[in-house]
């Protein structure tokens, strides 16, 4: 796996660089299987990761339900304990076969780790502190397992490339958006004032934003003519409006791929044409 730019947020670092190859033995071994996805065993590993963390969300989310926890909770919580061990037991052999064990453990991925096993493990000790915590929010928050995905699909990192290019342009798009809800739920203000439901500027901002996200609750509706000709015109501008970072995002995923190294999935060698199909060195389609 070769190396990554440091300045990337985004991009994942060698992991041999960034925390260690161990020298030989077990420790090399399960190195190789964890953290090297160019290997047979490293790919295998993954995937079934990846099918682990989808069932286990799917656990989570079946037990949110009422009706299926009544019957099945038992079945439920011996699911979500085995999940947990085999999750704890990951991320203990993460820990063990690298040099610099702290490193990781602090890296995003290693806080993702710990976020995926701790709050069941937590939720043994705080079942009977109510004022401090809902247990119930322990449990949703194994949810965070999901995050976990990001490490081993590559799509993601492009995607997350793509936004920190587009960092810029997004916070300029914002700030205007800002600007326009702000100014016209200032006037709405005006023009309907509290007897219609626009009891201050926050609340109008608000109305402002769901009606040029085109969301419209309707909990709060202008009656006079005037207001409603200028939530017409802030519907057609908001309609046009959210095309709008979608294009950014979109021109900067394109670009990135065109830009950087291509890298051969099958013999992982770069340096390819941004037109090439196929691999230069194996062969392999692109």
């Amino acid at each position: 796996m070769s190396p990554h730019s440091a300045t990337d947020p985004f991009r994942v670092a060698d992991p041999a660089e960034r925390f260690g190859r161990p020298a030989g033995g077990w420790r090399l071994r399960l190195f190789t299987v964890i953290f090297e996805s160019d290997t047979r065993a490293g790919r295998l590993f993954d995937l079934a990761l990846v099918w682990l963390i989808l069932a286990s969300v799917a656990v989570v989310m079946l037990d949110s339900f009422e009706s299926l926890h009544a019957r099945w909770g038992a079945a439920f919580g011996v699911l979500e304990w085995i999940f947990t061990l085999l999750f704890s037991l990951e991320y203990l052999a993460r820990l063990a076969c690298v040099r610099r064990p702290s490193r990781y453990a602090l890296s995003a991925f290693g806080v993702i780790d710990l976020l995926a096993v701790l709050p069941t493990w937590a939720a043994l000790f705080l079942p009977g502190l109510h004022a401090l915590i809902d247990v119930r929010l322990l449990r949703l928050l194994r949810l965070f397992r999901i995050l976990k995905l990001a490490a081993y699909i590559d799509e993601y990192r492009a995607l997350g490339q793509a936004l920190m290019a587009s960092r810029r342009k997004i916070l300029v798009f914002l700030s205007f958006v800002l600007s326009v809800v702000v100014v016209m739920g200032t006037v709405m203000y005006v023009v309907e004032g509290p007897a219609n439901g626009f009891t201050n500027i926050p609340v109008s901002v608000y109305w402002a934003i769901s009606t040029m996200t085109t969301v419209g609750f309707g909990d709060i509706t202008p009656k006079t003519g005037l207001g409603r000709f200028i939530a017409s015109f802030m519907m057609l501008v908001g309609w046009g409006t959210l095309a709008v970072p979608t294009g950014i995002v979109s021109a900067e995923f394109t670009a990135l791929r065109f830009r950087g190294p291509r890298r051969c999935p099958a013999c992982a060698s770069e340096g390819h044409d941004p037109t090439a199909r196929f691999c230069k060195d194996c062969g392999s389609s692109l």
